[in-house]
């Protein structure tokens, strides 16, 4: 079995990550994520959103809780009147998709390694042991 230097894993985890970048799915995000940012009304509201937030810590700071309640209830107000935006329940799909990929293969590339650990060493893939831990598992006789 090869060995391949850190540098060399890294090489090859950045030709995946350009792989990932041209899948179906990232070019959807890309499109999506355009749109998003081309609609003025969402512009608008992100806008005032963050005017808000802003008056949020300052009235936090100071403690004037009943006005710190009235923008706190116009923050959540504009944020419902954004998430009802079809392009903004498109683009929150679309990062649902990406995140699904992105986890997949993680949890592949984690799979695949602990096999290839437990292959190498003997062990059972199927009871999740390295051949060490079978070693050392097995009962003595005196």
């Amino acid at each position: 079995m090869a060995e391949y230097t850190r540098s060399q894993v890294l090489t090859e985890a950045k030709k995946l990550a350009d792989m990932l970048a041209s899948t179906e799915e990232i070019d959807r995000f890309k499109q999506v994520e355009a749109k998003l940012n081309e609609n003025k009304k969402v512009q608008q509201l992100i806008t005032r959103i963050k005017a808000l937030q802003k008056q949020a810590v300052n009235f936090q700071a100071y403690e004037k809780g009943e006005a710190l309640k009235k923008v706190e209830a116009e923050i959540d107000r504009l944020q419902a009147e954004i998430d009802a935006i079809p392009v903004v329940q498109e683009f929150k799909e679309t990062q649902i998709v990406v995140n699904d990929v992105l986890q997949l293969v993680s949890a592949t590339i984690a799979r695949e390694v602990t096999n290839k650990v437990i292959e190498s060493t003997g062990g059972d893939i199927l009871s999740g042991e390295t051949g060490s831990k079978k070693q050392n598992s097995t009962p003595s006789c005196h």
